[in-house]
């Protein structure tokens, strides 16, 4: 049985965009092509209705494609009870309101019991302080929390 994985958002970003003059931001977009090429394959891929909501943004051209490369993937439901969790995220981890869909992301990878969580968003879901309060909020909630990761540290598992 393959392990499952939630892709948020920015990994279509990085996967689509065109090559980046920043260093950095070039090799995550390198990585994610590989990553999407030989790691995604062995795993069972998840998005939601915000992935797709957020992937539709922006310019037609680009979120066309975004939208191509996600067209297959199974949608995660965002209930009641995923609403609830990402309200607790979203007080307890104390994000600006722009960055409330980050805190769905983690609600839903965690309701639906993903095995990880991939991103490259460092901020609010890749934060350590973040991945620390969400794992104890999940504890007491008897939930089990994502390994929440970037496409490169997936890659290498």
């Amino acid at each position: 049985m393959k392990q499952s994985v939630y892709i948020e958002t920015t990994v279509l970003s990085y996967l689509t965009s065109r090559p980046s003059r920043d260093l950095l931001v070039a090799a995550h977009q390198q990585v994610t092509v590989e990553w999407w090429e030989n790691g995604l394959p062995s795993l069972e891929a998840f998005i939601s209705p915000l992935v797709i909501e957020e992937a539709s943004r922006g310019d037609e051209t680009a979120a066309r494609l975004r939208l191509e490369k996600i067209a297959g993937f199974s949608i995660l439901e965002i209930n009641e009870e995923v609403r609830r969790l990402a309200e607790l995220y979203f007080e307890s981890i104390q994000i600006a309101e722009k960055a409330r869909g980050d805190a769905y992301h983690l609600a839903v990878s965690a309701y639906h019991g993903m095995d990880f969580l991939v991103s490259w968003n460092f901020g609010h879901i890749l934060n350590p302080r973040v991945r620390a309060i969400v794992q104890q909020l999940n504890a007491v909630q008897g939930i089990s929390t994502p390994l929440n990761c970037t496409p490169e540290e997936l890659m290498e598992a």
